[in-house]
């Protein structure tokens, strides 16, 4: 199936549900990366986030999950299955650990590593690394529902209604959480932030505005 790539997640799951193993890479390709990500930043290991990200599409293989398009897109519906999982990776595990990889390896295979960007010279990537390893530290020790907010609206750039979606939250939630939330990893990170709600951390772990 040479047009799986391009075929709409709708589509890809009609012929999934009918035993088209392509369409299945196809999702698996379009959406791994963002999970996984998710997942990472959540768990804070990169053995519970493989495992998020494999039960996650477990569930479209088996066809339990009643996705309804009515109700949202496939990227939404997968994340907020992998947020269960993560919950039950955590309530499993008993706490969660710092990042074992603090370069783009943990994220390698997994999507673009947007932590490190292109062109940087050696003392920059050094300089940089530092910096994101920071970051990754703080937003990893804050509480489960500040993390997720930072996750999801500033480290994968999704939209507040998108995150509430996800998050089975109102909109006003979202923005609460996430104002504390920056609050909180400002403190950690001892950096002064801009008072203006307009505020999220860049790729390069800075803050930067909206």
């Amino acid at each position: 199936m040479s047009d799986a790539a391009e075929l709409k997640d709708e589509l890809l799951l009609e012929r999934l549900a009918a035993g088209d193993e392509e369409a299945f890479q196809a999702l698996y390709r379009r959406h791994q990366g963002p999970l996984y990500r998710y997942a990472l930043h959540m768990a804070g290991r990169v053995e519970g986030a493989e495992e998020v990200v494999q039960e996650s599409f477990m569930v479209l293989i088996r066809g339990g999950g009643k996705f309804d398009p009515g109700r949202g897109e496939l990227a939404a519906f997968l994340f907020g299955i992998a947020r269960n999982h993560v919950h039950r990776f955590l309530d499993a595990d008993g706490r969660y650990q710092g990042l074992p990889e603090e370069g783009p390896e943990a994220l390698a295979g997994h999507g673009p590593a947007p932590f490190h960007p292109d062109g940087a010279d050696p003392t920059a990537r050094l300089i940089q690394s530092e910096t994101v390893a920071q970051v990754r530290r703080a937003v990893l020790s804050l509480p489960e529902r500040y993390r997720e907010v930072v996750t999801l609206c500033d480290l994968e750039e999704m939209e507040y209604e998108r995150a509430a979606s996800i998050l089975n939250c109102p909109v006003g939630t979202v923005r609460s959480r996430l104002n504390r939330a920056r609050e909180m990893l400002a403190e950690k990170l001892r950096v002064t932030l801009d008072p203006s709600p307009a505020r999220r951390i860049s790729a390069t772990g800075a803050f930067e505005a909206r």
